[in-house]
């Protein structure tokens, strides 16, 4: 199969996997085509699939990454001590483990192409790790408090982890015991990549959905959480903080100077 082949089959699966999408106009054009699997793949329950359709889409995420570029985190010069600042996709960056600043029902993000962290992990690991991560919720009976740390296979993705840790719920109420939480979500996520053996860590700026939490609050929690937590002796070589963009880079830069 040509990738455009494994798309079409990918978009037609889906399309017929459930009812309700008998009306559904598949676009004519790539992007279109592009956008319409990253919804199907959004929205889809968490189901695991035959292996005939988890084959072709292996095959279409790693042939998807390898066009877009990975960056390799080992090739990333710190610029404090362990620490690294990186701006890009956090799916395309090659290391141990990624963080996913993750909602509290754990099995990722459910709105169609949304920009979230949650959604780029889920769609480009594949539909494995929805469903991993429903097994979890599953036989763990609650939604997942703040503060913890859920470590999947990465599937897809160029690492071999992901680390999911939901961020407190501010509400627009900033309080102290939130910024404790914060801390906690990146002590437990450096604590499980430490117990895989994961050497190099990657952390997207948490609670980039909480509107109630002020960036530049939740950048300087998160970097003086992993200050304290390599100071401890950790065998933790590399942390990289991810940057969506050029004002999450500078904010990172400022507080790492």
């Amino acid at each position: 199969m040509t990738q455009a082949e494994r798309r079409d089959y990918l978009i037609n699966y889906l399309l017929h996997e459930r009812r309700g999408y008998e009306d559904v106009e598949i676009p004519e054009d790539e992007e279109g085509k592009r956008r319409l699997l990253r919804t199907l793949f959004n929205v889809r329950p968490a189901l695991l699939p035959e292996q005939a359709f988890l084959d072709v889409q292996d095959t279409y995420l790693q042939t998807e990454l390898t066009e877009k570029g990975i960056t390799d985190a080992n090739d990333l010069k710190p610029i404090d001590r362990k620490i690294c600042l990186w701006q890009g996709d956090i799916t395309r960056l090659r290391c141990d483990a990624v963080v996913n600043d993750a909602n509290s029902g754990l099995t990722g993000c459910y709105r169609a192409l949304h920009d979230c962290t949650d959604n780029r992990i889920h769609t480009f690991a594949g539909v494995q790790l929805r469903y991993e991560c429903a097994k979890f919720m599953e036989a763990q009976g609650f939604e997942e408090p703040p503060g913890r740390a859920m470590r999947t296979k990465a599937y897809n993705l160029p690492c071999r982890h992901v680390i999911h840790t939901v961020a407190p719920a501010v509400h627009w109420n900033l309080k102290p015991e939130h910024e404790e939480q914060l801390k906690s979500c990146c002590m437990s996520c450096l604590t499980s990549a430490e117990e895989a053996g994961d050497r190099i860590v990657a952390f997207p700026r948490l609670a980039a959905g909480e509107p109630g939490y002020p960036p530049k609050l939740a950048a300087a929690a998160a970097v003086g959480a992993v200050h304290e937590y390599l100071k401890s002796g950790s065998s933790i070589q590399k942390v990289v903080f991810v940057a969506k963009d050029a004002e999450e880079f500078m904010l990172y830069a400022a507080l790492l100077a």
